[in-house]
């Protein structure tokens, strides 16, 4: 059969007429799925249901974040090796477990070493944090600039008041899976383990550990109060959380969709902030009337225990001069 030249001119009208009512190019769809370890009612995970909500509406839904809390993709280690391997996308994780892949991560967990909460976000939206992204970013991640609060930790029991470093001596105490943490009580004499979160209140409620360290949000929202009697307001480290992407995964995304998902964590890290340091200041009272005794210590014995035991010296050799030296410019000198 001859096709003439008429023929194929009419086909190619009726082609363009159809593409007239069609978009010419489906727009690109971006999911991320973000796993991490804290609970639904945490500020943490409602701000960042709120960060997906409005990704979706600068974007008319090109861009969908989808959030799972509560250890529902794995425990921090597993969803750290999934986004490395890019079977996962994105991730939430306190800096003293990432610190087990980017070392400089820890630097903000030195023990004692801030304030107040804002002294640590100030060192992280500075030189601190620049430093650490940069390593972040030779380990196959990207980063979003500004670090989100977890807070100011705190020591909890089922047996006794922690009240002196001595009473930490032979102390049976979880703590994550983070070198800096360990290291930590080690230096002031505890028998510390490391646990992930997603097993820690089995292993409170079994007596496998009689203690545990963690912000007051996360002792309330993850019912921690439950299986443990006494409480010590030590303020001994300051955790942030990252909010990371896999490398290879950020640097496909079209630059509109970069730029929306950039702005949008950074501008609801500042509600975060401010979200997660409310919770805080509510829940002592709260965790009191829930039969959590409290205490608060005075903390300068324990960081001279940690100075004799040589604890600042060692960390300020593993994170170099530096890092360090940019960390003291905030909170001044530690050791």
């Amino acid at each position: 059969m001859t096709i003439t030249r008429r023929q194929i001119l009419t086909g190619a009208t009726a082609l363009a007429a159809t593409a007239a009512f069609q978009p010419a190019f489906a727009a690109r769809k971006t999911v991320i799925k973000l796993g991490l370890d804290l609970a639904s009612d945490h500020p943490t995970t409602v701000n960042l249901n709120a960060a997906a909500a409005k990704m979706k509406d600068a974007t008319k839904g090109e861009v969908t974040l989808q959030v799972f809390p509560s250890s529902q993709l794995g425990n921090d280690t597993h969803m750290l090796s999934n986004l490395r391997s890019g079977a996962m996308q994105m991730m939430a994780i306190g800096d003293n477990i990432l610190a087990t892949l980017v070392p400089s991560a820890a630097i903000d967990n030195i023990g004692f070493a801030f304030k107040s909460p804002e002294m640590a976000w100030g060192a992280l939206d500075g030189k601190v944090g620049e430093m650490v992204r940069a390593d972040i970013d030779k380990a196959g991640l990207h980063a979003m600039p500004r670090i989100w609060d977890e807070g100011f930790r705190q020591i909890t029991s089922s047996t006794k008041q922690i009240l002196t470093p001595e009473d930490l001596h032979g102390f049976k105490i979880r703590v994550p899976p983070s070198p800096i943490s360990l290291a930590l009580f080690q230096a002031l004499g505890a028998a510390a383990t490391t646990i992930n979160i997603a097993e820690l209140y089995t292993a409170l409620q079994t007596h496998v550990v009689d203690g545990q360290e963690n912000p007051l949000g996360n002792i309330e929202t993850q019912k921690f109060y439950q299986v443990q009697k006494y409480c010590s307001i030590t303020n001994h480290m300051w955790v942030g959380y990252w909010l990371l992407m896999n490398g290879q995964f950020w640097a496909s995304l079209p630059e509109a969709h970069k730029k929306v998902v950039s702005d949008t964590f950074d501008a609801q890290a500042l509600q975060q902030r401010k979200d997660n340091q409310k919770l805080d200041s509510s829940l002592e009272a709260k965790l009191k009337g829930q039969g959590l005794e409290f205490a608060t210590p005075d903390t300068t014995p324990f960081q001279k225990a940690l100075t004799q035991s040589g604890f600042y010296k060692t960390w300020k050799d593993k994170f170099g001069a530096p890092l360090w030296a940019a960390l003291e410019s905030v909170t001044g000198q530690l050791a």
